[in-house]
């Protein structure tokens, strides 16, 4: 019998701790950091590089966003020449949206910014702490990955 979402499980409580941390540390490296590019448009070129490219409708329901929403921050990240459009190979009366090499520069700059707000936190954590640390991010990259199969 496989559970839904609402049902509360002993791992609940760990489940919400984990999403409470990360996006306070997401906020934190985000309120600190001057990013030349909108948090909104760095984390839709994030999305296109990590689902490929993808129909705009298809972007807006990943982000919760109507289609116009999304048809509008898409044209200022194409305006910027960081994604561009091309023809679905299934369906040549759609494009797709795929991020630039000029979009993966400008978001490996806005990822190293975000990182550099984080870095004197980290360098203060003793070795068994860092250790720890690095071993939940395999594990998290790990549920990530086990969550993408389940699609």
């Amino acid at each position: 019998m496989s559970s839904s979402p609402a049902t509360h499980s002993p791992d609940t409580a760990l489940s919400a701790d984990l999403l409470s941390v990360v996006a306070r540390l997401n906020r934190l490296a985000t309120q600190r950091v001057k990013m030349k590019l909108p948090f909104a448009q760095a984390r839709l070129l994030s999305t296109i590089e990590d689902q490929g490219a993808a129909r705009i409708s298809d972007l807006a329901a990943f982000d919760h966003c109507s289609q116009p929403t999304m048809t509008t921050q898409v044209r200022r990240l194409e305006e910027a020449a960081l994604v561009s459009r091309v023809t679905d190979p299934a369906d040549a009366r759609a494009v797709l949206i795929s991020i630039t090499a000029k979009g993966r520069e400008v978001l490996a700059r806005v990822r190293a910014d975000r990182s550099a707000v984080v870095d004197p936190y980290l360098a203060r954590l003793d070795p068994a702490d860092r250790q720890s640390l690095t071993e939940a991010v395999r594990v998290m990259r790990s549920i990530l990955a086990d969550a993408t199969q389940d699609r």
